[in-house]
């Protein structure tokens, strides 16, 4: 799996383990809900400062979104 498809499904499941909707992160990461749509679908590439916002929207270090 390549690190941009890994990264979405990584993003997903913490979303979802966090009980929190696609709308619901987005607005906490500062992002829109169709640019985080197309990350956990590994269509785009995230910027860094993108990783940074998710990783603290989701409460997890940044280097877990990409285990």
């Amino acid at each position: 799996m390549d690190l941009v498809a890994r990264l979405g499904k990584n993003v997903r499941t913490l979303r979802i383990a966090s009980g929190l909707s696609q709308e619901e992160l987005a607005f906490r990461a500062e992002m829109k809900r169709s640019y985080l749509s197309d990350l956990e679908r590994g269509t785009r590439n995230p910027s860094v400062r993108a990783l940074g916002r998710l990783a603290a929207a989701l409460e997890v270090p940044p280097g877990q979104l990409l285990d």
